[in-house]
């Protein structure tokens, strides 16, 4: 028995030694694994391309460089989320408001419009019978025709059998009189009498063509044929309208319907005329919407008996009085919109301690006064900035979060790196980044060189200005050739030169893209893309000259463009002389 006591006794110092002696070491195994497991967690970028993120270490896919580890951020920031330095928000004087419920009530609303014919004044001149046009004496838009004048000379062989009829009835008038006015009046019909008829009776001889006069008066506003052309008897000439009175067309958005009613008083004003004011009241709403654009039609007559205004001439009208007194609605300043295509965005500040934000898309109701109604993607009391909002968009876009340009996230060339302080953007050992307050340093026959492919745009923009599209073309070839001239060999900075290289691809693409169209349109399209990548690189590497960076809201269709400008008075390239003046500076590059 006293054997067996002893046996336990010694199993028992011997777990309490092991324990002194290994219990420490297991403590020390745990905290091992659990750095391990860290380790595992850890995350490799390329310090070329952001974009590209591995569990593991490697070569970059796309260039081939070592992957580099990626700083982990201790802030706790969600994936969309980014942070500014105290720094940062002072230089770009942000500014943040609350959005707040509020009724919309004694404020102005402004629409876009556009003059057109008036279609009750308009009468169409149409074909009476079947030929081919041998000449036509109407041949210009804008022309004015007045009732009796000749307008076409017509060849028709078909006519040929019933003049014959006219002839052979003419010598039987005295026992067939019924018969011969039954022909004449075959001729009635088809417009044609008077003297033209007396020639054919009288000479015996058929005529092959015959001169057609217009039964209508007014000025021209469509041609339906051309000298050649064959016609039909009901087909249309052309189109007249009586310019006295014109319509002015607004498109009034599917929420803004509830607005308006027939017999409202609108101002309207044109480019045209820019110290007048000309008044009317709303004569008509479409009851029919079109689902393309979603809106309908508001119409205003005016009288225009010094013919001041045109057909195609682009108005405003400002509706004084506009309420809204069902419901409350969210509205926000319109400073705090960015558009970009067919989205609306703004920049919520997440944290009331800290300088957090994140990209927010919304969607827009009416524009009142200088605020724009809220329908859906912000909440009240939400805080959102109404000033700097460039600059913070800018940062967002650096730091690869969710951005006006880019709704998905992941880095891009933004052209705004220079110039915002950010906190926890760049992956860890990058030698260098656009993290500074100050604009990228480089050298001053780097800047000659972009500064000379800015003066290629400018060009380019007074082309569109003047709607000359050869000129257009003939300047993008110009701009692409000084473009191949810019040296990135003196960017000895990597993510610098891979900025520039980024910025280059879009400016040559938009470039070549107006080079290759000869439709105004088309170009001025691809002039906003230009126009968006060049106003990017001359704000990270700038040119020694100050730019203002203007903003119309109504180019193309009421999306909103942006264009470069030498000077502060707005010379608008996306409307020309429709509506020259139409637009502001939204930003001075320095």
């Amino acid at each position: 028995m006293k054997k067996y006591i002893m046996y336990i006794g010694v199993l028992a110092v011997g777990l309490l030694l092991g324990w002194f002696l290994f219990g420490g070491a297991s403590q020390s195994e745990v905290a091992h694994n659990h750095d391990t497991v860290t380790e595992t967690n850890q995350m490799w970028t390329c310090s070329m391309h952001p974009q590209i993120m591995q569990p593991e270490a490697g070569d970059c896919p796309i260039c081939g460089m070592d992957l580099i580890p990626v700083e982990s951020s201790a802030d706790g920031l969600a994936p969309d989320q980014f942070k500014l330095t105290k720094n940062a928000m002072a230089l770009a004087n942000i500014q943040t408001s609350i959005v707040g419920n509020g009724k919309v009530t004694d404020n102005a609303i402004k629409l876009a419009g556009k003059i057109v014919a008036n279609e009750d004044n308009s009468a169409i001149q149409p074909a009476h019978f079947d030929g081919r046009i041998e000449k036509l004496y109407v041949k210009s838009l804008g022309e004015k025709v007045t009732k009796g004048q000749a307008i076409a000379q017509i060849y028709a062989a078909n006519l040929v059998a019933a003049q014959q009829e006219l002839i052979t009835t003419y010598s039987l008038r005295e026992s067939q009189p019924q018969l011969y006015k039954a022909v004449q009046n075959k001729f009635k019909n088809w417009k044609i009498h008077g003297a033209q008829l007396d020639e054919v009776i009288k000479s015996g001889n058929v005529k092959t063509s015959f001169t057609i006069y217009s039964h209508v008066s007014g000025v021209v506003t469509e041609i339906a044929v051309s000298e050649g052309a064959h016609i039909m008897d009901g087909k249309p000439i052309f189109k007249v309208s009586d310019l006295s009175t014109v319509w002015a067309n607004f498109d009034v958005y599917e929420n803004q319907i509830s607005l308006f009613k027939k017999g409202q008083d609108i101002a309207i004003t044109t480019n045209a005329y820019p110290n007048q004011e000309f008044k009317g009241n709303v004569n008509f709403i479409d009851p029919i919407l079109d689902t393309k654009t979603r809106t309908v039609k508001l119409r205003v007559v005016l009288t225009n008996k010094e013919k001041k205004f045109k057909p195609g001439m682009f108005v405003e009208g400002k509706i004084e009085g506009i309420s809204s007194t069902e419901k409350q609605v969210l509205s926000i300043p319109s400073t705090a919109v960015l558009w970009t295509g067919e989205r609306a965005v703004v920049y919520v500040k997440t944290n009331p301690e800290e300088a957090i934000f994140e990209m927010r898309e919304i969607k827009l109701g009416a524009k009142i006064g200088e605020n724009y109604q809220v329908l859906e993607g912000l909440n009240k009391d939400d805080v959102i900035v109404t000033n700097g909002t460039f600059t913070v968009d800018a940062a967002a876009q650096l730091q690869g979060k969710k951005s006006m340009m880019n709704k998905d996230g992941g880095k891009i060339a933004t052209g705004h790196e220079g110039h915002i302080g950010m906190e926890n953007s760049t992956p860890a050992n990058n030698k260098k980044s656009f993290n500074s307050n100050k604009r990228v340093q480089v050298s001053n026959d780097f800047q000659y060189q972009l500064k000379k492919v800015f003066n290629d745009y400018i060009n380019l923009k007074d082309a569109l200005v003047q709607e000359n599209s050869k000129d257009a073309a003939q300047i993008s070839k110009a701009l692409l050739n000084n473009l191949t001239k810019v040296d990135m060999k003196l960017l000895t900075d990597t993510e610098v030169h891979n900025h520039w290289m980024n910025i280059e691809k879009e400016i040559k693409t938009a470039a070549t893209s107006i080079l290759n169209t000869s439709e105004i349109t088309n170009q001025r399209n691809h002039f906003k893309q230009l126009s968006a990548h060049l106003a990017n690189a001359i704000e990270v590497f700038g040119i020694n000259e100050k730019v203002f960076h203007q903003f119309c809201p109504m180019a193309d269709n009421n999306k909103g463009a942006y264009w470069l400008s030498r000077d502060k008075k707005v010379l608008n390239p996306y409307f020309g002389d429709a509506m020259i003046a139409c637009g502001e500076v939204k930003q001075l590059i320095e």
